[in-house]
C-alpha cells in the first residue's frame, strides 16, 4: 500500500488498488540487473505534494535527489497517478526502479528498512485546543472533518460521532481538487471545527500555509483498523542487491532524511508511538 493510499484510504478502494497491482505484470529484469545501472529511476506521482510533483517540490523528489547525488547518478521520473495500477504500470514493467514511499512489509513489492514512522491526527484551531480524547461528550456537537473511508471513520462509528461528521471526497483528480487540504483550511476558517487526517498532509499544509492549527495523534483502538504505520521504500521482489544499495543510502542518510522530512512538518513518532517533538 502506498502512501498516499494510506492518506487517501484503506478500504474498498484500497484493496481495489492491491487487486489491480495484483494482476500480471510486463516481463521484469533479471535478478542484480539494476546494480550496474547509470541512473535513479522512481516511480512517482506526478502531482502528490507533499510527496512528489512534477517540480520536485516534495519531499520525496529531495530525498530521491540525496541518494542521487550520493550514488554519483541522475534521477529519472517514470510519473504515473498513485492510484489503480501504479505499481503495476511502473515498478514492475520495469519502468521505473524505486517506490520512494510505501508500507513496510507492503506484499505488492520488497521493501527496505524503514525510514519514518508516522499516523493519523486529530487537527484542531490552536485556539481551541482538544485533548484527542474521542469520548469527550464536547465532541458530539462538533463537525469534524474525514476523507471518506479511511481509517478514522471507523473511530467516529465506533464513538458515536458520525452524526455531525464532514465527509470530504476520497477519489478525486488531484489536478484540479485537493480534498485533505481543503479540508484544513475548513478547520481554520471555523467551517468545521477538527479533522481527522493522515499525518503527512496535515503536518506539511499547516507549516506550508502557516495555518493557526495544533494536532495531536489519533491512537489506535482494539479491533479498529491500524492508524500508524512504518514508511519505507519499495524494489522489485527480484533484487535483493538493490534492496540491499538503498538500505544503505537510507541508513547513511538517516538524519539528513529526517530534517527533509521535517522541514516539510512530517509529523514523525518514536517506537512507542508518541510524537516527536522538533
Amino acid at each position: 500500500m502506498s502512501v498516499r493510499s494510506l492518506g487517501c484510504a484503506l478500504s474498498a478502494a484500497g484493496l481495489a488498488a492491491i487487486a489491480a497491482c495484483l494482476a500480471p505484470a510486463a516481463a521484469q529484469p533479471q535478478p542484480g540487473a539494476l546494480a550496474q545501472h547509470s541512473e535513479l529511476r522512481v516511480c512517482a506521482d506526478p502531482n502528490d505534494l507533499p510527496f512528489s510533483d512534477e517540480k520536485s517540490e516534495g519531499f520525496e523528489n529531495k530525498i530521491a535527489a540525496l541518494f542521487g547525488g550520493d550514488m554519483a547518478v541522475p534521477v529519472h521520473y517514470f510519473w504515473f497517478p498513485q492510484v489503480i495500477g501504479f505499481v503495476r504500470n511502473g515498478l514492475q514493467a520495469g519502468r521505473c526502479d524505486l517506490v520512494m514511499g510505501t508500507v513496510a512489509g507492503d506484499d505488492l513489492m520488497q521493501t527496505t528498512t524503514p525510514y519514518y514512522y508516522t499516523g493519523y491526527m486529530l487537527v484542531f484551531r490552536s485556539d481551541k485546543p482538544m485533548s484527542g480524547d474521542l469520548d469527550d461528550p464536547a465532541l458530539k456537537t462538533l463537525h469534524i472533518g474525514v476523507i471518506s473511508g479511511t481509517p478514522p471513520s471507523d473511530l467516529l462509528v465506533r464513538h458515536t460521532l458520525m452524526a455531525n461528521a464532514r465527509p470530504y471526497a476520497l477519489t478525486v483528480d488531484t489536478r484540479y481538487e485537493a480534498p485533505s487540504h481543503q479540508m484544513l483550511l475548513d478547520i481554520a476558517s471555523g467551517a468545521i471545527d477538527a479533522g481527522m487526517l493522515w499525518g503527512p498532509f496535515a503536518g506539511y499544509y499547516i507549516k506550508h500555509d502557516h495555518l493557526p492549527l495544533a494536532m495531536v495523534r489519533l491512537r489506535e483502538e482494539p479491533g479498529a483498523p491500524r492508524l500508524a504505520y512504518h514508511i519505507a521504500m519499495g524494489v522489485r521482489n527480484n533484487e535483493p542487491d538493490w534492496r540491499r544499495r538503498i538500505n544503505s543510502e537510507i541508513i547513511k542518510h538517516r538524519d539528513d532524511i529526517t530534517a527533509i522530512l521535517r522541514d516539510y512538518g512530517v509529523p514523525l513518532l518514536d517506537e512507542q508511538g508518541a510524537l516527536i517533538k522538533p
